[in-house]
């Protein structure tokens, strides 16, 4: 068992990497003098590709941010802003006049309005609370 633990350790410190490197040696040999032995060239060819790769993951990311934001932002002017702001419409009723029932139906509103006996339905369009339709119902006599 020691003899393969022995082989073992003889061929890991055979590695090009097992050695420390210069730029990675900051405490320098046990004795206090720093190491400028050159990287060997297998390891700074790895590690250029290791840059490359990361140069591109990067880049990846900043084009998908980038896209993410010009969506956000295209549907934002598209709509015209947040949003239109709270704005106050008065709907005038008969004198005799109910409201029965409101909901909402995509972008209207439908309200149920009861006038003199007779159903009434009338729709707004949400955005700009203008009503677009009206519906009567009435009994035949």
């Amino acid at each position: 068992m020691a003899k393969m633990v022995n082989k073992l350790a003889t061929k890991l410190a055979k590695l090009p990497g097992a050695e420390a490197q210069s730029e990675w040696d900051r405490e320098g040999s046990p004795d206090g003098e720093v190491s400028t032995k050159p990287a060997d060239p297998a390891t700074a060819g790895l590690a250029a590709r290791v840059q490359l790769m990361m140069l591109i993951s990067g880049l990846t990311t900043l084009i998908a941010i980038a896209a993410v934001i010009g969506v956000i932002s295209y549907r934002i002017y598209r709509t015209g802003g947040s949003g239109a702001g709270p704005s106050e419409v008065i709907v005038v009723l008969p004198k005799s006049a109910r409201v029965v029932s409101s909901a909402v139906a995509g972008d209207r509103i439908v309200v149920t309005v009861e006038v003199g006996g007779s159903t009434e339905i009338r729709t707004f369009d949400a955005k700009t609370l203008k009503e677009t339709g009206r519906m009567r119902f009435a009994t035949e006599p």
